[in-house]
């Protein structure tokens, strides 16, 4: 491990970021395999999800090793860091912080001693009741006191201090204690484990390669390193991989509340969730946009990358031709560099640059795949202007998010939500837009082919599927920060 300073990583295009997903999870079990490349390339798979630290457990039978930093992927891992990690299991993580701040402490895989081994740890998503599960890890030791400040290192705890005889019992007895979204992948120095919560809010999947089995969040992750996709794990489902194969229980029954805003932002394109392609979903939901908000323009243009399938699906639906008038800087991400005053007020063109020849004199419909503060359309809008666009039309391919999201997304809080005080014509002219325009929740849901019982979507319409207990402020989750830790 290393890099034990606390230094932030920052975003390089300040204040403005968009919904961030908490983040990714990857684990395989392959006798035999470089582990700790698979799943490196696993994580840059799922990079996406969580671009603040990343870290590798591996085992080699005897003993556990964990290397973690701040950064990105591909920031954090060398070739030589990758040789040190042999085994034939390894857990990896990708973090986005929604709870516990973004220092190097609480960074994953997690990792604690028990009385039958080690415990290393991965999590993606948010425990609603951490307050209750600190409490109960003070009464199995007296002496605790938290260093990290994620819900992620109270399980860690809670798993390695049972009374059991291994880490599968231990699991067992901990997962019906916690409440929340959370998808795990864990391992002690033999066995490879992963479980889902009993709402199955954070996707999971499970995949198999020639010599052993893989896990991840996303079945992306499984093509990368060339497993097979096998299939989800299910809500409520608790499994083990080691040399007798894998072996699955139920834990607790399934009552599925899938997230819906998977399937219109945080999901790559190229991923499967519940059977549907995350592309086709999001070309199908751009057609029902174009159903439901036509406009007459010349050209249909996505903010890329997000906002492309759908773009091309309201393109392919209204008949107007598609074109790219944004071009997006690919390698303007996340940085240590904190930007100067004068690159913050170039503000979005950091990122995207509009294309004077494609949409000067022209009426653009503009399609994105969400607003939430509304600076980046504001932005957007004023750019295209700028360029020569004639009229501009925003089109949005969710409903307007009104409430925060305590599963696992890092929206802004209540009071932040552009759409949360204001209606849709008051939005439109606060970006600056000819016209504005959202999808219905009942098209975007269509649009998925899943049930709306098994869906959740409390960012849209504030009905919560999991009990969201008094002391959670603002939509952000609030832990106990102890000033030992300097945090």
């Amino acid at each position: 491990m290393r890099r034990p300073d606390g230094l932030l990583n920052h975003n390089v295009l300040g204040e403005d970021k968009g919904p961030q997903d908490a983040c990714g999870v990857f684990g395989v079990w392959a006798p035999g395999e470089e582990v700790a490349k698979l799943t490196f390339y696993g994580l840059y798979a799922l990079q996406h999800r969580g671009t603040e630290s990343a870290g590798i457990a591996t085992s080699d039978g005897e003993r556990i090793l964990v290397y973690k930093d701040m950064g990105l992927v591909s920031q954090v891992f060398t070739e030589g860091d990758l040789a040190t990690l042999k085994g034939n299991l390894a857990i990896g993580h990708c973090r986005y912080s929604t709870t516990g701040s973004s220092t190097w402490v609480n960074a994953q895989p997690t990792l604690r001693p028990t009385k039958y081994g080690t415990l290393a740890l991965a999590h993606n998503g948010n425990l609603t009741n951490t307050g209750d599960l600190a409490e109960l890890v003070q009464k199995l030791e007296a002496s605790y006191t938290r260093g990290a400040t994620t819900d992620t290192e109270i399980m860690t705890a809670l798993i390695a201090l049972q009374d059991s005889k291994n880490v599968e019992a231990s699991a067992l007895t901990v997962l019906p204690q916690l409440e929340g979204a959370f998808s795990l992948v864990f391992m002690d120095e033999h066995t490879l484990y992963a479980a889902r919560d009993r709402h199955g809010v954070r996707p999971l999947v499970l995949g198999k390669l020639e010599t052993g089995w893989v896990v991840a969040s996303e079945s992306a992750g499984l093509d990368i390193v060339g497993a097979a996709f096998v299939r989800e794990i299910e809500p409520g489902e608790f499994i083990s991989i080691d040399a007798n194969g894998v072996r699955s229980q139920r834990w607790a029954e399934a009552q599925p509340k899938g997230c819906l805003f998977e399937y219109v932002y945080l999901a790559r394109p190229d991923t499967t969730i519940a059977g549907s392609g995350i592309h086709r979903t999001r070309v199908a939901i751009g057609a029902q946009l174009a159903k439901e908000q036509p406009a007459e323009a010349d050209l249909v243009i996505p903010v890329p990358e997000s906002g492309t399938p759908a773009a091309i699906g309201y393109a392919k639906e209204s008949g107007i031709p598609f074109g790219m008038g944004l071009v997006k800087n690919s390698y303007v991400g996340r940085t240590f560099i904190q930007p100067s005053q004068t690159i913050r007020q170039l503000g979005i063109r950091l990122k995207l640059n509009p294309l004077r020849e494609i949409i000067e004199g022209k009426r653009i419909v503009v399609v994105d795949d969400s607003i939430v503060r509304g600076n980046t359309q504001r932005a957007i809008v004023r750019m295209l202007r700028e360029a020569g666009a004639r009229e501009i039309h925003v089109r949005i391919s969710s409903p307007p998010v009104k409430w925060p999201c305590y599963y696992g997304i890092d929206f802004a809080s209540r009071a932040e939500l552009i759409a949360n005080g204001l209606d849709v014509e008051e939005i439109r002219r606060s970006i600056g837009a000819d016209s504005l325009g959202y999808v219905s929740l009942e098209g975007l849901i269509s649009s998925t082919k899943v049930p709306s019982e098994r869906l959740c979507s409390a960012c849209f319409t504030g009905e919560y599927p999991i009990r969201i207990p008094e002391d959670l402020s603002e939509g952000k989750m609030r832990l106990e920060i102890t000033e030992a830790h300097g945090h």
